[in-house]
This record gives C-alpha cells, sequence and structure tokens, in this order.
C-alpha cells in the first residue's frame, strides 16, 4: 500500500495517473500522487480523482496515512463532504486521474520558500510553523526585539535576487554529522530511511525539508509582514503574507 510521492520529484505537476490501492476511514490510497499530504507545516493539498467513468471525487484534504509499516511519503486523500456517491462507484484498483488545486498548491510553494528566507534573515531557531495558502506562521525562539519593516525589506531584497532553489539529499549518517543544518525545533527531519532531503536556496539557505517550494525565488513576488508579535517571554511570532 506503499505511495510514490511525486511531488518530491517535481512540485510543479499537477496531476497524474494513479491506482486505488485501498479505501478505509481515512479515506483513498493510491500507488502514486501528486498531492502532498500535511507535514512540516505545511497545509495538506486539495483537488479531485477523475473516475474511469468520468465522475469526479473532491478532494478536500491529504494527511499521511497510519498503517504499520508506513513511510513519511504514504498518503491518503480524504473526500469532501457530500462524495458518497462518487465514493461508493470507488475500489480498489480502479485507475483515476488524480489533480491538485494548482493555484492553492502554488501559493503554498511560495509561502513556504518564503518561510526559509525568513530562516536567512533571522538567525534563530523556529519553535513552530504552519504553511497555508493565505499566510505563512513562523514562531522565533529569541528574546531579540524584531524591527519589522527592516526585515520585510530584506525579504524582498532576497526575493528580487532571483535565487535558485534546488533539493539534494543527503544520508541519515551526513545529516546526524551536520545538527547545525536543523533550523526547526518543533519538526525534525525524517531520519531512519536511509537519506534525508535538504532544500538549498543558491548562496542563501539549506536546511532539511521535505515541503513543495518554487524553482526561484522570484516567483515568490510580493511579501509582506502582516503581523508580528510577542508570543511569550521567549518566542516572537511572525506571519507572512503575499503582497
Amino acid at each position: 500500500m506503499s505511495t510514490r510521492a511525486l511531488f518530491r520529484e517535481d512540485a510543479y505537476l499537477t496531476h497524474c495517473e494513479a491506482t486505488v490501492t485501498a479505501i478505509d476511514e481515512q479515506g483513498i490510497h493510491l500507488d502514486q500522487t501528486v498531492f502532498y499530504p500535511l507535514g512540516g507545516g505545511q497545509a495538506g493539498d486539495a483537488g479531485r480523482l477523475a473516475l474511469a467513468d468520468g465522475t469526479v471525487l473532491a478532494i478536500a484534504d491529504t494527511r499521511k496515512a497510519k498503517f504499520e509499516g508506513a513511510t513519511p511519503d504514504d498518503a491518503v486523500h480524504a473526500p469532501a463532504p457530500g462524495q458518497d456517491e462518487a465514493l461508493a462507484k470507488l475500489k480498489v484498483g480502479d485507475k483515476v486521474g488524480a489533480q491538485i488545486d494548482w493555484e492553492r498548491r502554488y501559493r503554498h510553494m511560495r509561502l513556504h520558500t518564503a518561510s526559509h528566507l525568513i530562516c536567512a534573515v533571522l538567525p534563530f531557531a523556529v519553535d513552530g510553523c504552519s504553511i497555508t495558502s493565505e499566510y505563512a506562521r513562523l514562531d522565533l525562539a529569541t528574546v531579540e526585539p524584531i524591527e519589522r519593516y527592516t526585515v520585510e525589506a530584506k525579504l524582498n531584497q532576497l526575493i528580487g535576487g532571483s535565487h535558485a532553489v534546488s533539493t539534494e539529499w543527503i544520508t541519515d549518517d551526513e545529516m546526524a554529522a551536520r545538527p547545525e543544518l536543523v533550523r526547526t525545533m518543533s519538526v525534525k527531519p525524517p531520519m531512519g530511511l536511509g537519506r534525508v532531503r535538504l532544500l538549498r536556496i543558491e548562496n542563501v539557505d539549506l536546511q532539511p525539508c521535505g515541503g513543495t517550494h518554487v524553482r526561484n525565488t522570484d516567483e515568490i513576488g510580493g511579501l509582506r509582514i502582516a503581523r508580528l508579535e510577542k508570543k511569550s517571554a521567549r518566542t516572537r511570532r511572525l506571519v507572512l503574507e503575499l503582497a
């Protein structure tokens, strides 16, 4: 019941053909998918599955599957409310066309990449984050004051610098030997699978991340800090929005 995570190979894939491997209380399992499951702070994808007879089954969310032996790539597609009739037509072994809500995903990609730029501008550990289609929220572990407009200007300067964004892989052992690459306190890189995926923003940032990102920082477009507040005595909360 293992899923091939096509989005890890190409975040710009919007659709794929897939085979239904299971249907259970969690949702619909496929042999491969372009849908990103909730994880690492990034929201799961929504979209649709097209059945062979033309029926369209709306997918409201994607989560990591829970079963013995499941890996971080194993995804489950949760039908939207009111899909009982379409779901009743679906069975294990069926071929479907899986298509994500691209506009929503692309906003995730832009905002997730922008959150990595925050790590370059503000060198503090991240103690919680949330990437949605509306905003990116980061909680930074620091007691130091953050000057909102200075940070915003630096972010937009990096965006305009057209830095290439790419992924690479290192072994678990290499990851263990380089703990300084880990910037988040709340999300640890998935160890134990033999290798760890890194996101590199050319001349800006390098850290483990399994999310989806744009290919170049200029794709992020205009960015603004919508909110900056003191969350606790040792944490500052920063919320980014696309301008």
